[in-house]
């Protein structure tokens, strides 16, 4: 039942950003950049609650509440890709960096700021505690959110060369599935080493990619149809 309602959630999620995309299609290329810029923010701030979703052996498939929205953005920039250009995929990586770092200065300043005296103190310390971070886990997401998404955007691009722009599927897959799992890696060991048993490390990582593959799978489909509208679009224009 867990995982019933983690794929009804990556299908609701994958559904409303392909939707999106394909209004991107007619607005501007600019709507694309601001989702998945708005997707990556989202999903830092509601990332600390974590979510079990089920078992594979002795390992729990435990992740953040903001993996599917994260990792429906490397759909984003694929989609980008296929449509405006690699140039244009870079261009979101960039801003989504950027408007991470507003995102964390901005919430800093809300904690530190003096509060009202009429709020209690358990509604301050809640506040706290779910828009906290540690400097450590902020650092480990940046440097994971760079490396990964901008693997995927040359990896999306080489795929496209190497295949001659055939097999989508493929290079949208090929593409995310190990940027995916460089972001899982990443993070997590710069996260959490020497902080958990290696073990544990191990299967947190472990856990958390699966989670990844499967959004990164059933996000097949959705490339398909923004891009397939986006042609069928085109070819009415012309």
């Amino acid at each position: 039942m867990l995982f019933a309602e983690f794929i009804q959630w990556v299908l609701v999620t994958l559904g409303i950003v392909t939707v999106t995309m394909i209004l991107a299609e007619r607005y501007g290329v600019e709507i694309a950049i601001g989702i998945f810029t708005a997707l990556i923010v989202i999903a830092n701030v509601i990332s600390s609650k974590i979510i079990f979703v089920g078992e594979i052996g002795s390992v729990n498939l435990i992740g953040p509440a903001g993996v599917i929205v994260y990792a429906s953005t490397f759909l984003i920039t694929d989609i980008i890709g296929e449509i405006y250009g690699k140039e244009y995929s870079k261009k979101a990586v960039i801003t989504g960096f950027f408007a991470n770092i507003i995102a964390v200065i901005a919430i800093l300043i809300a904690i530190n700021w003096t509060p009202a005296p009429f709020l209690s103190n358990e509604f301050l310390n809640s506040f706290n505690k779910i828009l906290g971070f540690a400097p450590r886990i902020v650092l480990a997401s940046m440097i994971a959110y760079l490396i990964s998404q901008t693997h995927d955007v040359y990896a999306f691009h080489f795929w496209k060369r190497k295949t001659k722009g055939r097999h989508l599927w493929l290079r949208n897959n090929a593409s995310t599935i190990v940027s995916q799992a460089i972001d899982t890696a990443v993070f997590i060991t710069i996260a959490f080493y020497g902080l958990v048993a290696n073990e544990v490390l191990l299967s947190m990582i472990f856990g958390q990619y699966v989670l990844k593959v499967f959004i990164a799978l059933f996000d097949t489909p959705f490339i398909y149809i923004a891009t397939l509208t986006w042609r069928w679009k085109a070819s009415l224009d012309s």
